[in-house]
Parts: C-alpha cells; structure tokens; sequence
C-alpha cells in the first residue's frame, strides 16, 4: 500500500496484524522477522508493552538527557577532527550517538556503554572484527549482557529506564525476565538502527542539496522544521509488515484474510495527494503530518528521543564542521542493503 490516505486507514485497522506467526504474514528477500515486543504485538499484548514504556519518553525525561547527548556529540566530532580531515560518518558519529543516547536511556553504566556498543555495531553494521565480546552471535551476546545488567539492578537499582520498568514492575518468575530482556534488546537495536540511519542519510541529502545545508547553517532555529522535513523525506523504516485477519475492502480492492500486506512509509510520505512537490527537498516545509514514526497504534514510542538526537547531531555537526563535504559522488555512496531499512550504509565525508 502506498496512497497516503489508504495506508493511515490501514495503520488504524484492527483487522491487520502485526503478529509475525499469523499465517500468510509478509517476508521481504526471504528474511524471517521474530516475533518481538512493541513492533510484532497485537493489542491487548501490545497496549500493555506501550503502557509500560509511555511515561518514561515523555518530553521532560528527554529535556533532562539533552545535555548528556550534546556532549557526546561533541566529543565525537573532537575525536573525528583529530584524526584528520575525513571519516566515515556512520561509524564515526551517527550510529555511537544513537548509542550513547539509547543506553543512558536505558540506564546502562557508563563503563560498560562501549561493551554493549561493540555488540550493537556488529549487530548492525556486520563487523567480526571490531567484536570485544565473547558471544558466538552479537544479537545473543546483547541478551546475555542486558539479562545480566537487570540482575544487577535487581539488587542495587540505579538510574534509567530499565530501573523505572523494574521499580514499577517487580519480575515475578523467569518468563517476566525473559519479556524485559527481550524487550530492552530491541529498544537497544531497533531504535539505534533507525536513528543513525536517518542522521547519516538526513546529513547525505543535506550535503547532496547545498541551498537547503546553507539555510540550516545560517538559521539554526529551523532546525526543528528541518528534522521534519528530513524524517519524511528519508523515511528510513520504511516497509511495514502486516497480516489480515479478515476481508478488508480499500480503495476498491479486497485484501482477504490471510494476505500479507506491506504498506510502505516512503510512499506514504511522498504521495503527491497528500503533498507539493514531494520529492523536493524543503526545510521550511511543515511536514509534520509525516508518517515515518509510523502511524497508529504502533507509532514509534521512542520518538520523542530520535527527535532529540536528530536535532543535536544535525545542529552540532553543521556548526561544528562547515565546510563539510562529501569525500566521494553522491552516486558512490553505498545503500543499505536491508530490506526494510532504507538510507546509507557508509558516509565518506571530508572537511
């Protein structure tokens, strides 16, 4: 589904599923999606997983982490500025910011951020050789570590949202552990993954549209428009799975109970129908009628903090380093392969 109009009534219909072991449920490139907490749940599972969780991304909790985030930014451009004049911008800003943002989140030490980071890099960016971690599977080794770290703050609570999800909801037997630890695992993933593919590819197209990077650059106060603007624009998670439970008609066609159905942010977010000049890249757009936080009951909880981070990266970066520049042509910089996660894989920069 693509209209922009179809694809929200459909967003809003219960008789779709996001349940990954419904039968005739969607697979892209042949990859088998687990059933996870948030995104492969269907309500009432998935009410009270959200209910969980809702209070504790509210704006003021993330207001209180803005600091946090700013200095890593720019402690990770002071590092990028002394080891010379270029980088990879994915592994060297993007993807550790969305880290460090996502585990002080979450609550995880500090001193053992870089553990935890080691995991989620392979994870995602398929690096053997950076692992620190003994585990034969970085996904398993994220598990093994995160069920670990609640262990600890079961004995001695700390500060972050993991405390907050134990304080208000004492595990009662292994089976509550193993829900939180799952649960965590994909806060701990899906989120870093999404984020740091939208500031490395918000960064491509502003770099790959100069006039739109020097408006940002001269009026910083457009940058909460711009992070719209570039969040629809990329719509990095763009392909969402779902499952009819029963007939549905739409746009004079029936979906059967049993069709998968794919509904595609991207397209959503481009519907000549819903917006001028979709394709154009244009920060001044009000485009907050966006759907790349998905739309819905499954609307992205964590938000509120993507936001944040996309706000602090793209203002840091552009301050920060000016004369930024692509190190390669635009038609050089590689794709994500991953079919449900658009934007870039590297970002060879230069300054």
């Amino acid at each position: 589904m693509s209209g922009n109009a179809e694809g929200r009534a459909l967003l809003r219909d219960t008789r779709l599923s996001s349940s990954t072991s419904r039968p005739g449920f969607p697979t892209l490139a042949g990859q088998e999606v687990p059933e996870l907490p948030l995104i492969g749940t269907d309500d009432p599972v998935h009410a009270e997983q959200r209910r969980l969780l809702a209070s504790s991304f509210g704006i003021r909790r993330i207001a209180a982490l803005r600091p946090q985030i700013e200095r890593t930014a720019e402690e990770l451009i002071d590092a990028m500025l002394a080891r010379g004049d270029s980088a990879e911008l994915v592994r060297a800003y993007s993807l550790p910011l969305a880290c460090e943002a996502s585990f002080a989140f979450l609550g995880v030490p500090r001193e053992e951020r870089h553990l935890l980071k080691d995991l989620v890099r392979s994870t995602l960016l398929g690096s053997p050789e950076e692992e620190t971690h003994d585990s034969e599977h970085p996904f398993t080794g994220i598990q093994e570590y995160l069920r670990e770290l609640i262990a600890r703050k079961e004995r001695n609570p700390g500060d972050g949202l993991i405390d907050e999800l134990l304080a208000g909801h004492p595990l009662r037997d292994e089976a509550d552990r193993d829900e939180l630890v799952l649960l965590c695992t994909v806060l701990a993933t899906g989120g870093n993954e999404t984020t740091s593919a939208t500031i490395a590819t918000s960064v491509f197209a502003l770099l790959d549209h100069p006039d739109q990077a020097a408006m940002l650059k001269a009026d910083s106060t457009l940058t909460v428009a711009a992070v719209e603007e570039l969040t629809r624009f990329i719509s990095a998670g763009d392909a969402l799975l779902r499952a009819a439970v029963a007939d549905i008609e739409i746009a004079g066609q029936t979906i059967r109970a049993g069709d998968g159905v794919i509904i595609s942010t991207m397209l959503m977010n481009r519907d000549p129908g819903a917006w001028d000049g979709p394709d154009d890249l244009d920060i001044r757009r009000r485009a907050t009628r966006h759907v790349a936080f998905g739309y819905g009951i499954h609307q992205c909880v964590g938000q509120n903090l993507a936001r944040a981070e996309m706000e602090i990266a793209l203002n840091t970066l552009l301050r920060r380093v000016p004369t930024l520049r692509l190190a390669v042509p635009a038609d050089e910089v590689r794709s994500t392969t991953a079919t449900t996660q658009e934007g870039v894989a590297e970002l060879p920069v230069t300054w």
